[in-house]
């Protein structure tokens, strides 16, 4: 899922994907937490791909055994670009990587863990975008967190297929597509994450050639941000900066 950092100098074109440095999973976690659909997931989604140890305390969680081998491989981190392999701890040397180890590792062990977002979140950071965007749909729909994360998720899944088109047709519809999600993503003024709806929907603008509408949700988005989210706060500001508002 693979934008490097959103919140780069204003002299660079907009870039897709990555809200931050992280991978998708990765920039959800502080949400996940709360996520309830039957069961609790806690997943993470920046740094490490998912901490779900909760699972292991649960008695009605079948293969728990084989459940805590995958996490044994989640929660393994990634090591910065100049850092080498240590042997007494294990690592990964790109989100890529680790995600296709944490799939590989569920098939293995015959076990999944449960969550649309959690499960599109891993193939995206595995390069499985088309898998990515079918598993996002599934969740889209859930009138909770989760549907919310998927939502969210489906657009940058779709932006980021989009990034990858060399046909500029094909990719300028993919933008298309992909503002659609995010416009879809809350469309509840007052609703968890709007600002994040609106940053998205404005770098989507940007990306299609459109600077005033792009500046427009951006000024939009960060009187939306009540809560005063810091991140947030600082992404709109460079992206306006960029603009020369």
């Amino acid at each position: 899922m693979a934008e490097k950092d959103a919140t780069k100098t204003a002299a660079e074109p907009p870039k897709a994907v990555h809200i931050g440095g992280e991978s998708l999973l990765d920039r959800l976690m502080p949400h996940m937490k709360q996520i309830v659909v039957g069961f609790i997931v806690v997943a993470a989604i920046g740094g490490g791909i998912a901490a779900v140890s909760w699972f292991r305390h649960r008695k009605d969680v079948a293969n728990t055994e084989k459940l805590d081998k995958v996490l044994e491989v989640v929660h393994q981190p990634v090591r910065a670009a100049d850092d080498k392999p240590d042997p007494k701890t294990p690592s990964f040397g790109s989100v890529k990587e680790r995600g296709a180890a944490v799939l590989d590792a569920m098939v293995k062990q015959g076990t999944t863990v449960p969550g649309f977002a959690f499960r599109a979140g891993l193939l995206f950071d595995a390069g499985k975008l088309d898998e990515a965007i079918t598993e996002y749909r599934q969740g889209a729909a859930a009138k909770t967190l989760e549907g919310l994360l998927c939502r969210e998720g489906l657009g940058l899944a779709l932006e980021a297929k989009a990034a990858s088109e060399k046909d500029a047709a094909a990719r300028q519809k993919g933008y298309e597509d992909a503002l659609v999600a995010f416009v879809a993503m809350q469309p509840d003024e007052a609703g968890p994450r709007r600002a994040y709806a609106l940053y998205h929907q404005a770098r989507l603008q940007q990306l299609l050639g459109k600077p005033a509408e792009a500046k427009a949700l951006f000024e939009k988005a960060k009187t939306t941000n009540k809560d005063a989210d810091h991140e947030i706060a600082d992404l709109i500001e460079k992206r306006l900066a960029g603009l020369g508002a």
